[in-house]
């Protein structure tokens, strides 16, 4: 029956019209599928002018810095006599000058740059943490030092330390000898006293960075319970210095292996690095395909150590 209470009620379907007779906002059906199909249809739209502004930067890039080293790279398969062959990496690699070139770069910057990090590490606590008159002068000091060229530092030292220079005239004018003792700059110490004097900022810059970012109070408490300053070092600034510690010593070890000023500049005798190596073939020898062989094979390790100092200073936060 129609009129029967327990009947249930149809369902009423609100409308438009009704939701707007009362005061509300109108009901609008969706359709989510044409709603999809626009929004795909108005993807992101690239301007050609983009492409256009990237041009200049990367047409620069190629011309000054990758032609070059192509340049270089196709030399080194094209001996003298003509057409294409691996003959000269083959004569390079078999050479014993090639051989103790590397040697000697690789154990002169591993040198190096630990003694860079040894240093470097013990300047910037000092400068860091021991409060002294003209603490912050030195910090700038440093940034200034490493706009200085690497000859530079070569010719001081050798006005200090040279045959001729202040310690031998010290030397001779205090005890009537005719030469002073002060000979080591001609030697591969020499050129290990330069390069760490001259790389050593390049550690102590992210170094001085980590240390501003410590909480002295850390310190304060380690020290208000009997910890001495040595355990202080090791167990608490030591593992927040790490990360800079490592980029630092990355980067050192990459310019060493790089360095050719220095080892030009003292003059040590017998000491024949990678740059050096390079220098010899082309200008002294123009032997231009063992010279780009060398070049080559110097480029590959200094990248491949370039992209591990990016992962070390990623790690770090620089």
């Amino acid at each position: 029956m129609t009129g029967d209470p327990a009947s249930p009620a149809a369902p009423t379907i609100p409308r438009a019209s009704d939701s707007a007779r009362a005061g509300g906002t109108p009901v609008v059906p969706r359709n989510d599928g044409a709603r999809q199909r626009v929004r795909g249809n108005r993807g992101p739209r690239r301007r050609p002018t983009a492409a256009l502004w990237a041009l200049p930067p990367v047409a620069v890039l190629g011309l000054v810095f990758l032609y070059p080293l192509v340049l270089v790279v196709r030399q080194s398969f094209r001996p003298d006599t003509g057409g294409t062959s691996a003959r000269a990496y083959g004569d390079v690699f078999a050479s014993t000058a090639f051989r103790e070139a590397l040697w000697t770069t690789v154990w002169l910057a591993v040198g190096s740059t630990a003694g860079c990090l040894v240093l470097g590490f013990a300047l910037a606590l000092v400068i860091a943490f021991v409060p002294f008159p003209g603490a912050k002068a030195v910090a700038r000091f440093i940034d200034v030092f490493l706009s200085f060229p690497s000859f530079l530092i070569t010719l001081a030292l050798l006005f200090v330390y040279g045959t001729v220079g202040i310690a031998n005239g010290l030397w001779t004018g205090a005890t009537g000898a005719a030469e002073g003792p002060f000979r080591f700059l001609t030697t591969p110490w020499g050129v290990l006293l330069a390069e760490v004097t001259y790389f050593t900022p390049f550690v102590m810059r992210p170094l001085l960075a980590a240390f501003s970012g410590i909480d002295t109070r850390q310190i304060e408490v380690a020290s208000s319970l009997g910890a001495r300053p040595a355990r202080i070092v090791r167990q608490v600034i030591l593992p927040e210095a790490l990360p800079a510690l490592a980029a630092g010593g990355s980067l050192v070890l990459v310019l060493c292996l790089n360095e050719f000023g220095i080892v030009l500049f003292t003059g040590a005798k017998g000491v024949t690095t990678l740059p050096m190596l390079v220098y010899g073939k082309a200008i002294l020898e123009s032997d231009y395909p063992g010279a780009c062989v060398v070049a080559v094979v110097n480029v590959l390790i200094s990248v491949g150590l370039y992209g591990l100092y990016r992962v070390v200073s990623r790690r770090a936060g620089a």
